[in-house]
């Protein structure tokens, strides 16, 4: 059974928040970091990406800038100021985009419950991003960014939290430049309460993003813990921050992929190999319309590939996902990326940003060829989840995102 535990937010006040909330650390490159916070020196991204603020050629993963963001942040607390809430809370956090709404909780979950696959994944995480995040964990003190969880729905839950939106205002509410409106609450006590019981009932949470987030507070959990003689296992480094949303508000956007190169074949020789797994034909719609169909983007032309009858239905949820299938009959034995995760011929674009993206890249000879993905459904998460299986890398966009800084968890 889940834990979820009130926690003592680390926060703005209301009146510059909207000027500290940063976008989630790995969403932006360090050059798009920068320009974010260009002439704003409380924007919180000089905590998650403090290289921004070194020498250009400074190793993004050197201890010098984790000790850059330590100082940042402890600059941030002193001169924002910003605020420690005196009681342990659950705060609702509240996200508007384009007219959709999703409504989470704001809690911190135990590393235990991930341990042990209380808390489900689908993703493999990569060690490098998470030694990074753990260093930056271990160094700041800090869980500076949320972790995404979903689970579904209780009715007792759900009218907790509506009830508070009715009768208590929002500590926060602002419009973020990207369009996104952001909305949190305290939850008052009686309600909190009752929202433990009922989440304390729920047998498994699931990782919808944040998977380095959540391995690295893991892994900065057993350093804490061999540093701490006294360890009782209650202290704050044994639960991570996270918004725990229910699934059926949740929307998930395609990942879709672009190659660099046609693994040496020409434009008509690399059809004619598509098309001994895929029929392949030309096509206007550059958003396939239906599962196991894929646009591919080649040429100036958009091409419409559903897989043929040499494309077997797999044992596994996870094979049959259409990113599996993508990788499985074109990407690895025509294009010869044999592991996305570390090959760097093969490149993620997150939905949001649109095929005009895909278009972009391929035009100007950025990439050779680009696929746009039909978004994974929740279902298929949950289920990939719960049989112990993984997703591909890049399976999901989660839209809209939870930003950084609003609510941080000192540990």
């Amino acid at each position: 059974m889940a834990v979820i535990r009130p926690f003592k937010a680390v926060r703005p006040p209301k009146e510059i928040v909207h000027l500290v909330a940063s976008v989630p650390y790995d969403v932006v490159n360090k050059e798009e970091a920068a320009e974010l916070a260009k002439n704003n020196p409380i924007s919180f991204l000089r905590v998650t990406r403090s290289e921004i603020e070194l020498p250009i050629e400074t190793d993004q993963y050197s201890q010098e800038v984790y000790n850059k963001a330590k100082s940042n942040w402890e600059r941030l607390i002193n001169t924002a100021p910003l605020i420690q809430d005196k009681e342990a809370h659950l705060y609702i956090y509240k996200l508007t985009m384009n007219g959709h709404s999703q409504v989470g909780i704001a809690a911190t979950f135990s590393v235990e419950d991930y341990d042990n696959d209380v808390i489900k994944k689908h993703e493999k995480t990569r060690k490098v991003k998470e030694d990074d995040r753990t260093n930056h964990i271990v160094t700041t003190e800090a869980q500076t960014g949320p972790v995404f969880l979903t689970y579904k729905g209780v009715q007792a839950v759900d009218k907790a939290v509506a009830e508070t939106i009715k009768k208590n205002q929002p500590i926060y509410d602002f419009m973020a430049v990207d369009g996104i409106k952001h909305q949190v609450w305290i939850m008052p006590l009686d309600h909190s309460k009752s929202v433990i019981n009922e989440l304390s009932k729920v047998k498994n949470l699931y990782i919808a993003d944040g998977h380095h987030r959540a391995a690295s507070a893991s892994r900065a959990q057993k350093v804490k813990k061999d540093l701490n003689p006294t360890h009782n296992g209650d202290e704050e480094y044994n639960f991570f921050l996270a918004v725990l949303f229910p699934e059926e508000q949740l929307r998930i956007l395609p990942y879709n992929r672009i190659t660099r190169d046609l693994n040496g074949l020409s434009k008509i020789d690399f059809i004619e190999k598509v098309k001994s797994n895929f029929t392949v034909e030309e096509t206007n719609s550059a958003e396939p319309k239906a599962e196991k169909n894929i646009s591919m983007y080649l040429d100036g032309k958009w091409y419409l590939l559903k897989p043929n009858q040499n494309v077997k239905e797999a044992k596994s949820v996870g094979d049959n996902l259409d990113v599996s299938i993508l990788q499985n009959y074109l990407l690895n034995p025509i294009l010869g990326i044999d592991d996305p995760r570390t090959n760097n011929r093969v490149d993620f674009i997150g939905g949001i940003r649109g095929t005009e993206e895909l278009i972009e890249l391929v035009d100007t000879g950025k990439a050779a060829v680009a696929f746009s993905m039909y978004p994974v459904s929740l279902d298929s998460l949950i289920n990939i989840s719960d049989a112990g299986e993984i997703m591909p890398p890049k399976s999901t966009w989660f839209e809209p995102k939870l930003r950084d800084g609003i609510l941080v968890h000192k540990i």
